[in-house]
């Protein structure tokens, strides 16, 4: 037992090493080549243990698609039944508590509410990464959790919250994930997202390397160019959740305007506060602490003057 616990720590502390080594080398390399310093995070001991033990963690972790059986057809229908959910088993509170939802295929539906009240979390258990205690998903009819969750991801081009940059050339950050990069589709995708006249003004224009060790964008620059990268996919179901968070105004409502003009048959469900982003959404669902309990268009949830007029109240009023 001592003996094994030795020969961990060594082969520990062995590997540390080296890949500190490995990153001196590579920052001294990036220097000469750029005239550049690389800032490297420290690789501390406790870090590189949390790494391990990460990647030990993912590397355990089942593949998500051996429970599915089911392959992923066109989309024509997409239906929450009865789903309830809880981060942790052991808590009595349901963060998501019996929502019951069609979603409209090639139609707009907007989701809204007050901070905290299961919106983002809705969304990722829609995208499987999330598996609900009680209901189910049916996606043409088969439960969520029979399909290849794969095939059904590729169906979607979602803007997370924690969208990533990644360190390389605007066109391959749009184009990420494709087997092949179409500039013309990168820059149709480009204009829909209202990113094309930001890129047109870079050194490089759709060259430009961005990321870590490129041109920094500001945050709104980042939620234009990660929307035109989910628009490039060209995807059945568009995800949005706060993408236009960064943005003014203006190019909130370019954007929507331009999803109306070139998304027509697209599957769109965004999650926003501003009202220019769901005032013409088909189906606006109300969420209160992980309830739903409004539905309906904007002018008929207006009617109501429930929850939904009343958010809509104090933003007209604090504008």
């Amino acid at each position: 037992m001592l003996l094994e616990l030795v020969s961990n720590i060594f082969i520990r502390d062995s590997i540390l090493e080296i890949l500190k080594r490995i990153g001196n080398a590579y920052s001294k390399y990036y220097e000469i080549k750029t005239n550049e310093k690389l800032c490297i995070f420290p690789l501390t001991k406790d870090v590189f243990k949390k790494s391990l033990d990460r990647l030990s963690e993912i590397q355990n972790k089942e593949d998500e698609n051996l429970n599915g059986n089911v392959g992923v057809d066109i989309i024509k229908q997409i239906c929450l039944n009865s789903i309830s959910f809880k981060y942790f088993q052991s808590s009595s509170k349901f963060v998501i508590n019996n929502i019951s939802l069609n979603i409209p295929i090639n139609k707009t539906t907007a989701i809204v509410g007050q901070s905290g009240s299961g919106k983002t979390t809705l969304i990722k258990i829609l995208l499987g990464f999330y598996t609900p205690q009680k209901g189910n998903i049916y996606i043409n009819g088969y439960n969520l959790e029979s399909l290849f969750i794969d095939q059904w991801r590729d169906k979607c081009g979602s803007v997370l919250q924690d969208g990533f940059i990644f360190s390389s050339t605007v066109a391959e950050n749009i184009a990420l994930g494709t087997k092949r990069l179409d500039i013309d589709r990168v820059k149709y995708a480009s204009k829909i997202a209202c990113a094309d006249e930001f890129i047109s003004l870079l050194p490089n224009k759709y060259n430009t390397r961005i990321g870590n060790t490129g041109i920094q964008l500001s945050g709104g620059q980042k939620q234009r160019l990660l929307i035109a990268r989910a628009i490039y996919k060209d995807p059945e179901v568009l995800i949005f959740d706060e993408a236009t968070s960064h943005l003014d105004t203006e190019n909130e409502k370019n954007i929507m305007l331009n999803f109306e003009k070139y998304l027509k048959n697209k599957t769109i469900i965004v999650i926003a506060h501003r009202l220019s982003t769901v005032v013409n959404a088909d189906k606006i669902i109300y969420l209160d602490k992980g309830q739903m309990t409004e539905e309906g268009t904007h002018s008929s949830l207006l009617r109501k003057k429930g929850s939904y007029y009343n958010l809509i109240k104090n933003q007209l009023q604090n504008n």
